[in-house]
């Protein structure tokens, strides 16, 4: 039985700019074959955007709460969505 494919938008919030954590989501996801993307907000927040399944979306969200060893992450806020499949691989985008 084929699992579950999910759309996971998530904020992160704490310390997270500055400290390598776009690229430590960009890695991760790679690394679990995720669709999707990561960018900094103005608003010092990190937002995140990726498909796959449940359980390997689940992994990543882990990945997520702990974050590289500079930043300090207070709280991450999930989303859950049917996936749309306009995604590419993972990418890091632009500041928005």
């Amino acid at each position: 039985m084929e699992e579950t494919q999910k759309r996971m938008h998530a904020s992160v919030h704490g310390i997270v700019q500055g400290v390598g954590f776009r690229f430590f989501v960009f890695q991760h996801g790679v690394n679990l074959g995720l669709q999707g993307w990561v960018r900094n907000r103005f608003n010092g927040e990190v937002e995140v955007v990726a498909e796959g399944s449940q359980s390997v979306l689940n992994e990543f969200l882990e990945k997520l709460k702990e974050g590289p060893q500079m930043a300090q992450v207070d709280e991450v806020q999930v989303e859950w969505f049917d996936p749309s499949g306009d995604l590419q691989p993972f990418t890091i985008l632009e500041t928005a």
